[in-house]
């Protein structure tokens, strides 16, 4: 039997990530002991506290046994969460020798969503790849510089560490966790049970590109707000610098240290940014979509349009427009 800890984290985390996991594993119990074997997963929460008390006090997690308590795992589950990043990882910091001891011990470890900030916190995935949600990405860059971080990731596995991507992709390593413990028939059995798609690799699709603003340095916010503004327009970088009167290399500089992205990566990403909305709302053909954002060559277009999406213009507007996804 191998033994897993839930942590539920103290303050905001995502009630579903732990309510997912637990029910994940639940199912391979269930399953075994319908078919007259043993239960393979020992679950136990482990939290700080005897109630942690979630949305308002709508929802409430009682865990079985407290941290000081805690057996030694085999697999710790550290759930989703949210808020004042800072502030979460500063209440929930006594769990982090508690992680580095299991782990130390044997235990693999598996950090769900933005759960991935609190591993991260231990040191151990210094060096090692982890993913997260898209939309913290910029933030987890910017804490922990040392992790490669694969944010298009909907799943990462190495040496015994595990991480999922953005909201219910946890549910996606949960069955790859079945898989890898228990098998492939029992994975795709849970996935067919629980309706969980099997075998998907990206959250690339899922990703809106908002930019990072949340820095002081003002020429390049007003650089950043440009190349929004003038999406269809072909932008160099030494317009750019010429316009804000910067050295070409110090604005990429200044600009990769604000945005965590080259100024030609930027320009990239709000052009597809733009594409992708048009290509969900609009009855324009690919190629009107692909002048209307400022690019002229076809393949050039659809190689970068699929690097950032993980998906073709046409296979995107088969997935997402409005009026295609009601017929």
């Amino acid at each position: 039997m191998k033994h897993v800890a839930i942590l539920v984290p103290q303050g905001p985390c995502i009630l579903s990530s732990v309510i997912g996991a637990y029910k994940v594993l639940t199912t391979v119990n269930n399953t075994l002991v319908s078919r007259g074997k043993k239960p393979f997963f020992k679950i136990q929460l482990v939290g700080l506290s005897t109630e942690t008390a979630l949305y308002n006090g709508l929802f409430a997690i009682r865990p079985e046994v407290l941290l000081h308590d805690a057996q030694k795992a085999d697999l710790v589950i550290i759930p989703a969460i949210r808020g004042d990043m800072p502030t979460s990882l500063k209440i929930n910091q006594a769990y982090i020798p508690w992680i580095l001891e299991q782990y130390k011990q044997g235990a693999e470890i598996a950090s769900l969503c933005t759960g991935a900030f609190l591993f991260a916190s231990t040191g151990l995935l210094k060096g090692k790849k982890c993913s997260t949600h898209w939309i913290a990405a910029d933030a987890f860059r910017q804490a922990f510089p040392d992790v490669k971080l694969q944010p298009e990731k909907i799943i990462t596995d190495e040496m015994g560490m595990y991480s999922s991507g953005g909201a219910y992709t946890f549910l996606n390593l949960m069955i790859y966790l079945v898989e890898k413990f228990c098998g492939r028939e029992m994975a795709v059995y849970c996935s067919k049970v629980l309706e969980i798609e099997i075998e998907r690799k990206s959250q690339s699709p899922f990703a809106i590109f908002v930019g990072q603003k949340e820095h002081e340095d003002e020429p390049i916010k007003k650089a950043q707000l440009f190349m929004e503004n003038n999406v269809g327009n072909k932008i160099s970088v030494d317009q750019l610098s010429e316009m804000f009167a910067i050295s070409r290399r110090n604005f990429e500089r200044r600009f990769k240290k604000a945005t965590s992205n080259t100024p030609v990566e930027y320009l990239q990403r709000v052009k597809i940014e733009a594409a992708k909305k048009s290509l969900e709302s609009s009855r324009e053909n690919i190629n009107e979509v692909m002048y209307a954002v400022g690019y002229s060559d076809s393949k050039a277009f659809r190689t970068m349009f699929k690097k950032i999406t993980g998906l073709s213009p046409i296979g995107y507007r088969n997935k997402y427009n409005r009026e295609m996804a009601v017929n």
